[in-house]
């Protein structure tokens, strides 16, 4: 049986940028597996970190990441995740990233996360050696996913198995922007339909309310923002339906579709 590992930065990245091949993968009898990066409850935040949580609702005593790891559970299980696993390190606003500005801009000279994230990633693929990994292609800049980007390319994944994928909802609101540069030369577009596991998709999304309000305006702009981006990813390679898009190295023979 195939092995897929999803590699998330944050406790939301893969439901939003490619959960409906995660749905394809599952639905076609592959073992699925999840690892999120950044997902380490900070007691008492203060500063920005404190801020990332209050603009959506939730005061200073709630453990805001214990609820980000509970929405993650409550997807891994409405998808049929087979392996949930979270690498417990911390966001950047915890790293010294004390604004939403500094959070898109390249890392910073003191931030050494880059090879822990390496650490806490490479016994996850020696324990389940996937015939693919899904990471991100750090679209938007985002320093987190940046870091996650570099990092898994020091681990020695043969480049046929890496399947990089168009951060979500980045992709839909900055249309043009461009891969981080640690992404392989010359790479390939690898076009998914996901036109039969959308709606699954769409609910697997549902599950993380804390995040719906900012990156789609409220739970009612979910279904309709994705259905929209995933019909223009499909007609922008040639395809009806829906379709997630990803850049590799070429196209294997197991590909889902």
């Amino acid at each position: 049986m195939s092995t897929a590992l999803f590699v998330s930065p944050h406790l939301d990245d893969v439901a939003f940028s490619c959960g409906g091949t995660l749905a394809a993968l599952k639905a076609k009898g592959w073992t699925v597996a999840l690892i999120t990066v950044f997902t380490r409850s900070v007691p008492e935040p203060r500063g920005f970190a404190l801020k990332c949580q209050t603009e959506k609702g939730l005061g200073p005593e709630v453990d805001y990441m214990a609820l980000r790891r509970e929405e993650d559970r409550a997807f891994a299980k409405r998808l049929g995740v087979d392996v949930l696993a979270w690498a417990d390190l911390e966001e950047a606003p915890h790293r010294g990233y004390a604004s939403a500005e500094a959070l898109f801009q390249p890392p910073r000279a003191d931030d050494a996360i880059q090879a822990e994230v390496a650490r806490r990633l490479r016994p996850v693929l020696w324990e389940l050696t996937p015939s693919r990994v899904f990471v991100p292609q750090a679209l938007g800049g985002h320093v987190d996913h940046v870091q996650v980007v570099r990092a898994a390319r020091g681990l020695g994944i043969p480049s046929h198995r890496v399947w990089y994928y168009r951060d979500t909802p980045y992709a839909v609101r900055q249309p043009d922007a461009k891969p981080d540069p640690a992404l392989p030369r010359e790479p390939r577009p690898l076009a998914v339909d996901i036109t039969a596991h959308l709606t699954t998709k769409v609910e697997g999304c549902l599950c993380y309310g804390t995040q719906l309000g900012f990156q789609f305006g409220g739970a009612e702009g979910v279904g309709p923002m994705l259905e929209a981006f995933h019909h223009r990813e499909a007609e922008a390679h040639g395809r009806s339906g829906a379709a997630e898009v990803f850049l590799g190295q070429q196209l294997p023979t197991a590909s889902p579709r």
